[in-house]
């Protein structure tokens, strides 16, 4: 097969099970409050300790506030975030603190401090976990019962997927980002259409695409059904992680770098599917329904019934009623009440720049709530160092505490029910940014050209 994450998968197998699934190697397990207690309690129980403590990096980001960081009012928030912080100190495992330098999304953090690199293996018991393959890592997104298979062993049990690699080439249109790619990519396979592959991202457009780019597309391969979304490293990705706190150093950073340098498939790599895209097709991008891949071009328009079965029909017109959208409806000028930037999928510094280069002397509009949230203690002091916050600041916004935040309804910053949001992150399932809430997924550009407008907007009008 040849193919790159073959390379990974196979020099981390530790045995094949006959008729069933492969022990694999971990190198990082990634923990953080949500997933994690239960798989802590296992180990109790069994009077286990953590195998290899080490290769463990945990840190809150769910239930953390980004209005202020002195105190948890959610009680069963609280709860988590503490037990975290005992199970840490009982399993002797690192773990980065709310309010704490270190602290941030996991899916931000692991990257940026060189904790994720290329050729590794890393789980998390989060599906946004396939982040990390943007580094050239095999990356995946497990269950509480797995997590605690790691934490006991360092090795999981996992089926080996079949593999796809998504070909896109070409140069991306004005106002086009990685976020308009997957979401162009969600929309063309649907949210099932890479169940049961790894899918490889590859061709010119990738290659010349930013870390923080790659990051964003990586992050969203879940959402079409994908085990695992990766990019071959290459100088791109050696740029942006050394001198991280955690990369190699020295002779070891150069002996890495020629190691990571073979991570790519062979030009007579087989997959078991291809998909070619060429980027001019691609605009920037809306979702209107309640899953990721019910998107559209942002001057396009609602699917019609017309040519639909019964169940496809069903489908939309539930989406459609929770939505409160019509069907061929034009969605590009539609009021917004509040605009989100942030998430693993947006929270990073890149995706800031992107904001501010919109919003910059003009002003927020007034019927807007905006909340605008780094991924990390880091890009929130890139943010300050750039002077970007500054310009945010004299557009009307504020720059709130680094958080998951508005990107699922666990901490405090919920959206009401039947208000429209348009946000930067990864999922407009019911419900998902507070019960009731109506979702627009989109890019920082196309966000913040909403939030100077007050309705969608194409960002390329204000470019």
């Amino acid at each position: 097969m040849n193919t790159l994450f073959d390379k990974i998968w196979d020099s981390h197998v530790v045995q094949v099970i006959p008729d069933g699934p492969t022990q694999l190697y971990i190198d990082r397990l990634y923990a953080h409050e949500v997933t994690s207690p239960q798989a802590f309690d296992t180990l109790r129980d069994k009077g286990i300790k953590a195998f290899r403590p080490n290769q463990i990096f945990a840190m809150p980001d769910h239930n953390t506030p980004s209005d202020q960081q002195e105190v948890i009012n959610d009680p069963i928030g609280r709860k988590q975030v503490e037990t975290l912080k005992r199970n840490c100190e009982e399993f002797g495992i690192r773990h980065f603190a709310m309010g704490t330098k270190d602290n941030g999304i996991i899916h931000v953090v692991g990257p940026e401090k060189g904790l994720s690199l290329p050729g590794m293996t890393i789980v998390c018991g989060d599906s946004h976990t396939s982040t990390h393959g943007a580094v050239g890592a095999l990356a995946m997104g497990i269950g509480t019962s797995e997590v605690a298979e790691v934490l006991a062993s360092q090795c999981i049990l996992q089926s080996k997927p079949k593999s796809m690699r998504i070909n896109i080439e070409g140069t991306l249109q004005k106002g086009v980002t990685a976020k308009d790619v997957a979401l162009y990519i969600m929309a063309k396979l649907t949210t099932s259409g890479a169940t049961g592959y790894a899918v490889e991202y590859a061709g010119s457009t990738i290659r010349n695409m930013s870390m923080e780019g790659r990051l964003t597309l990586s992050n969203l391969s879940i959402e079409m059904g994908s085990r695992a979304g990766i990019i071959a490293p290459d100088e791109t990705t050696f740029a942006y992680l050394k001198g991280r706190e955690y990369a190699p150093k020295g002779a070891d950073w150069d002996k890495a770098v020629a190691y990571w340098k073979t991570l790519k498939s062979g030009d007579d790599a087989v997959f078991d599917k291809e998909v070619d895209i060429d980027a001019a097709d691609i605009k920037p991008r809306i979702t209107y329904g309640t899953n990721p891949g019910a998107g559209i071009a942002i001057d396009g328009t609602i699917p019609t019934f017309d040519g639909l079965d019964d169940a496809a029909k069903a489908q939309l017109e539930s989406q459609l009623k929770y939505m409160q959208f019509q069907p061929g409806q034009k969605l590009e000028g539609l009021p917004v009440d509040y605009c989100f930037l942030g998430a693993c999928t947006n929270g990073r510094i890149e995706d800031f720049r992107a904001f501010a280069s919109i919003v910059k002397g003009k002003k927020k509009a007034a019927n807007v709530v905006a909340w605008l949230v780094p991924g990390s203690w880091l890009v929130r002091q890139q943010i300050i160092d750039e002077g970007i916050d500054k310009i945010l600041e004299e557009a009307g916004f504020e720059l709130r505490l680094p958080s998951c935040s508005s990107c699922l309804a666990m901490n405090p910053d919920k959206v009401p029910a039947g208000k429209l949001s348009i946000s930067t992150s990864n999922r407009n399932f019911v419900g998902r940014q507070g019960p009731g809430a109506r979702t627009v997924l989109a890019s920082p550009l196309v966000v913040a050209a909403s939030a100077i407008t007050g309705r969608i907007t194409d960002p390329r009008t204000m470019m």
